[in-house]
């Protein structure tokens, strides 16, 4: 098996090799450095499987470099942030982050959150291995190329984060079926993702801004009360 490449981007020394030996002693391969235009360099010629960036950095801080590298690369990113900086998490996922940890942390959240991340070629699957999805999935005006990864709505591109790309493409490929955010947190963030299920609920309401006539009043992606979310025509 391939092994796979973190790169982690923290100008705290001690935090890095901290960071770096536990990492490594999971099997990973380890690219640590220290400042913001560092990390975009890195992004750029290394091609790491999942990256960790600090908010707190020299040169770049954390929310360009995450900028930049979404232009350019659906990378996993997680984003380490002080605590209680919520306004900085949420930034962060606004950006196209994935996931985010708290200072200070434990290695095993840390790497429990990289696992469950690394999964991401198993996104967004239908129910069982043999249902395969279609290429190409319909609503009305609003049309879902898995193969190339679009969106078109009314003929014109939508440009959705990863993760609202890998959502939309769940709900819409098992339409008319009924997902409990505990069963999407599994799809899309993996099992061992720790957290709280609201973040399915800002994700929903992020992609309803971007695909419904009135997110107030969503007439596709249906909020079954009690229950969770389904996609209908």
């Amino acid at each position: 098996m391939r092994q796979q490449t973190v790169l982690v981007v923290e100008d705290e020394e001690n935090l890095l090799e901290a960071v770096r030996y536990s990492l490594d002693r999971e099997g990973f391969r380890v690219v640590g450095v220290g400042d913001g235009e560092s990390a975009v360099e890195e992004a750029r010629t290394g091609n790491p499987d999942l990256i960790i960036l600090d908010i707190m950095l020299p040169i770049l801080d954390g929310m360009e470099v995450c900028r930049m590298i979404r232009r350019e690369s659906q990378t996993p990113i997680i984003m380490l942030t002080a605590k209680g900086e919520e306004i900085d998490r949420v930034v962060g996922l606004e950006l196209g982050a994935d996931d985010y940890v708290v200072k200070p942390f434990s290695m095993r959240e840390l790497i429990a959150r990289v696992r469950a991340l690394l999964r991401r070629s198993n996104l967004a699957r239908g129910p069982t291995a043999q249902s395969m999805p279609p290429e190409t999935v319909k609503s009305g005006d609003l049309e879902l190329d898995l193969a190339a990864h679009t969106v078109y709505l009314r003929n014109q591109p939508l440009d959705l984060k990863p993760r609202e790309f890998d959502l939309l493409s769940l709900l819409m490929t098992n339409r008319g079926r009924a997902f409990t955010r505990d069963q999407i947190l599994e799809r899309l963030w993996g099992y061992d993702f720790i957290g709280d299920n609201r973040t399915v609920d800002v994700h929903i309401r992020w992609l309803r801004e971007k695909i419904e006539v009135e997110s107030g009043s969503p007439k596709r992606i249906i909020t079954i009360r009690g229950v969770g979310y389904r996609f209908q025509e």
